[in-house]
């Protein structure tokens, strides 16, 4: 059989699946959510489709157990920027933003971006280390999010970081921002 007419018959065994099911959200995989560790949402006409890979790792190995050590080092550390760059600039200028009755910028990102979306935010450690003073995610919060059911690219000046001055890092990512927006056609 070749592999066009095994990828047709599949989509349409799948096809004659869903139609023969009341839509309901995604259920628990059964047999294979022991096996596998990502996706474990997945409907099961689409669980049977997912291969498994096989694989050589022993988790029980020493060098194993220090490779996941040193990674688990390096996500802590990345969690820790995240959050310190997710808070914006200096505890001051964020208490001056809402004492004049103003909304955040990240604050703002979540006000703009459709309810129960998501938004992908691009290069938020820009900056980080760059300068002698600290430019949270380079001064501008970019990504992109879904308004009024368009995915688009946002870009958001972050006034707490030095009251909204560009640096260099700051245009190099708002410019960014601006190529994958026309890359990808986004608004």
């Amino acid at each position: 059989m070749s592999a066009s007419r095994a990828s047709r018959k599949l989509l349409a065994s799948t096809l004659r699946a869903s139609q023969h099911r009341a839509p309901a959200a995604a259920t628990p995989l059964t047999s294979r959510s022991s096996i596998r560790g990502a996706a474990t949402f997945v409907p099961p006409h689409q669980a049977n489709a997912i291969s498994v890979l096989p694989t050589n790792v022993d988790p029980s190995s020493p060098e194993y157990q220090e490779n996941a050590q040193q990674m688990g080092e390096v996500i802590a550390r990345l969690e820790t920027l995240t959050k310190k760059v997710r808070q914006g600039g200096p505890p001051k200028a964020r208490d001056k933003h809402i004492a004049r009755n103003k909304m955040l910028p990240r604050d703002r990102v979540t006000a703009l971006i459709d309810p129960g979306t998501s938004f992908l935010e691009l290069s938020s450690l820009a900056g980080e280390g760059l300068y002698e003073e600290d430019v949270p995610a380079g001064g501008i919060i970019t990504g992109v999010g879904v308004v009024e059911g368009v995915t688009c690219m946002i870009v958001a000046n972050d006034s707490t970081v030095k009251g909204g001055t560009y640096y260099p890092i700051t245009v190099k990512k708002h410019l960014r921002a601006q190529a994958i927006a026309e890359e990808n056609n986004l608004p």
